[in-house]
């Protein structure tokens, strides 16, 4: 069914006087049950109803609001669609509403979605004029059928096939009920000459277009001689109607297959919601009063016709019964159009705002310029430094510190863990080596230096690939970070989004360079040096020498292993044989060792982070925006200028922002001034 919705008198606060109790009251005024269009014999009634002057504003807002586009904007309109199976009788029923001949003949007569606006007309003078492409086309009752083909041939084209480019035919007549229709190329399943191979295919796809909506109320034609539940009409409305709430079926000739028309009607065996209206088609060249009144005899005389409700027989009854659930569609569906045309225009009144204004001069584009690189280095800083991510809450690779924290201690922990001892099979063989090849004349029992720093300096080389591997991989994430911050910031400058990130990528490229030789130096200066007031290198080592004594007592006894601290279980066979106070120095180096590549780990650590996070905080707070707006300036400041050429897809965007913000005040202004003329009814 239709969908509702409440409707709220502030919507329309810029136009409408009218308050929301006169709003429905004034709207319940047009809304008429069915109970009372079968209230009355239809074959005495006129097919203008009484109640014609109420729907007529109701109708024109509506009409009004269709000739705007405004279902472009994604807002359903109430329409009534007409649709049929190929000679199922559709432009005979709709000759008969409209009191004029249309397109007739063999194959297709309907190419074009056909919107026929009827309007009741005091003047005995009708007037008749068709609208597409732009333009109006006055014609008579006796051109109109000329007048459609050719305005179908330049919609369409020439020959027989079909296009979803609607045609509207208004036509001002004395007597025509007050309706307006959407008829639709009639279904068919084979092509014939001249039609496209898959005409069916889209014929289909032009009636779902229309019927899909739930405010589309689907006029379905029938030929009273067909099995319904058969017909391709049918199957179409069910699939998007499967309650039947918003089909009425139209049961057209049925003065030649009048036997079990009644108990088809009755069994209702394809779920008619809206039910059923029995019509005689008119033939030749019959006037439209001589139609009437033969209509009007077959269901009184026939035996099998006359058995059929009076009330839901005859063109007159069609038109009335149309014109009530015309009338009830949009008293429905008129607050949630007011709804949707008041959220849509204050969101496009938004989006446009958000738009970046468009510059005239090159002062203007400066303090644009400098305005949207604020805004990014202040992104930069909740991301990079502050650690606030409430700009990129769903997106982890954004929430920096964390990442970046995350590969500092990556860093600490391979630093740290590194193998680069001998082992527990060697144990001692490489201090005893290089305490053998460190000998000099002197005094016994000192450990000579160099030994120390050659043991130094190979432990270090073989971690310091640790440092410049994390310095690069944080920088590339870096770049990565940035980029995507100052992309985002100046998505509506493209024109320089090229020249900021190649100002970003030969920063990041700098940085890059001057942490390498920081690094360089640092692991220098721990290969070269050695150093350290750090009282913890003192107590390790004592700690570790209380196990000397413990140590050579295993080696005396030629125990195979020996358990030291750091180390585990070592094996010490191959030191049997080795002279012992050689062996008590290189036990006493190896402990010094261990004792002080504590230190000169945690001391690269602390280093390289320290440095990295500080490079990281002049990068954002002055070295980024200095870089952007060198590239970005250059030496004549041509980058500015380029602010000015506004780029395509940003123009084309707002431009289709003020179309649509234009379209939808002058559709607040329809609905309002409709309004306002109901209200004025009321007093």
């Amino acid at each position: 069914m239709v969908r509702k919705g409440p409707f709220k008198a502030s919507l329309m606060e810029t136009k409408s006087r009218t308050s929301t109790a006169e709003f429905h009251q004034s709207l319940s005024l047009v809304s008429v049950s069915r109970d009372v269009v079968g209230s009355s014999s239809p074959t005495a009634a006129p097919l203008v109803s009484s109640y014609n002057d109420k729907i007529r504003p109701l109708l024109d807002a509506v009409d009004r609001l269709r000739n705007l586009k405004i279902m472009q904007e994604g807002i359903q309109l109430p329409t009534i669609v007409v649709v049929g199976d190929q000679s199922s009788g559709k432009s005979s029923v709709l000759e008969s509403l409209a009191g004029i001949r249309l397109p007739r003949g063999d194959g297709i007569c309907t190419r074009v979605p056909l919107i026929m606006s009827l309007k009741n007309h005091t003047s005995p003078e009708p007037q008749l004029f068709l609208e597409f492409n732009g333009k109006t086309v006055e014609t008579d009752e006796e051109n109109i059928v000329n007048e459609i083909n050719f305005a179908t041939e330049e919609i369409a084209g020439k020959g027989k096939g079909i296009s979803n480019t609607p045609l509207t035919l208004v036509v001002k007549k004395k007597g025509v009920p007050d309706l307006t229709m959407i008829d639709l190329p009639g279904i068919t399943r084979v092509p014939v000459k001249g039609q496209p191979e898959d005409i069916s295919e889209q014929i289909s796809n032009i009636i779902m277009n229309y019927i899909t909506p739930d405010e589309s109320i689907i006029l379905n034609v029938l030929s009273a001689g067909v099995d319904f539940p058969t017909c391709e009409s049918i199957k179409m409305s069910q699939s998007v109607d499967k309650t039947g709430q918003r089909t009425l079926a139209v049961v057209t000739k049925a003065d030649k297959n009048p036997e079990g028309l009644l108990e088809k009607i009755v069994a209702d065996d394809v779920n008619i919601g809206l039910g059923y209206v029995c019509v005689i088609n008119r033939v030749g060249d019959e006037s439209y009063e001589e139609a009437r009144d033969k209509e009007e005899r077959m269901f009184q005389t026939n035996p099998m016709l006359a058995r059929i409700d009076k009330s839901i027989v005859g063109i007159p009854a069609l038109a009335a019964r149309l014109t009530s659930i015309q009338a009830n569609i949009i008293v429905k569906c008129l607050p949630d159009i007011v709804r949707k045309i008041n959220e849509k225009l204050s969101g496009n009144v938004e989006e446009l705002n958000k738009m970046p204004k468009h510059m005239s001069s090159v002062g203007e584009a400066m303090t644009a310029f400098m305005n949207t690189l604020g805004c990014a280095r202040e992104s930069l800083r909740k991301v990079l430094l502050r650690g606030e991510f409430d700009e990129y809450p769903a997106d982890d690779d954004m929430h920096a510190t964390a990442r970046l924290a995350e590969m500092m201690n990556k860093f600490s922990e391979e630093l740290r863990s590194a193998k680069t001892d001998d082992g527990s099979e060697n144990f001692l063989v490489d201090e005893m080596k290089v305490l053998e090849e460190s000998r000099s004349v002197g005094l016994p029992n000192f450990i000579p230096k160099s030994a120390f720093r050659s043991l130094l300096a190979k432990k270090v080389k073989g971690v310091s690939g640790t440092p410049f591997d994390c310095a690069e991989s944080m920088w590339s994430y870096i770049q990565n970070v940035v980029v995507v911050v100052l992309v985002q910031h100046y998505d509506n400058y493209k024109q320089l989004i090229c020249c900021t990130r190649r100002a970003v990528q030969n920063l990041i490229w700098r940085k890059k360079q001057y942490s390498e030789e920081y690094i360089c130096d640092l692991v220098e200066m721990e290969k070269l040096s050695d150093y350290t007031c750090n009282d913890e290198y003192t107590a390790l080592w004592n700690k570790l020498m209380e196990e000397q004594a413990r140590f050579m007592e295993r080696i005396r006894d030629k125990c195979k292993e020996a358990k030291v601290s750091r180390f585990g279980d070592v094996n010490v066979e191959h030191l049997w044989n080795e002279n012992e106070e050689v062996v008590q120095a290189a036990y006493d180096l190896k402990m010094r060792m261990v004792s002080y590549w504590e230190v000169v780990t945690r001391r690269m650590v602390d280093n390289v982070v320290l440095h990295l996070l500080f490079s990281i905080q002049k990068l954002v707070n002055k070295e980024m925006e200095k870089e952007i707006i060198d590239e970005v300036m250059g030496p004549q400041g041509n980058g500015l200028k380029r602010m000015l050429e506004e780029a395509p897809s940003l123009s084309e965007k707002r431009s289709k922002l003020h179309s649509s913000i234009a379209l939808l005040k002058q559709s607040k202004d329809i609905v309002a001034t409709m309004m306002d003329n109901i209200s004025a009814q009321l007093h």
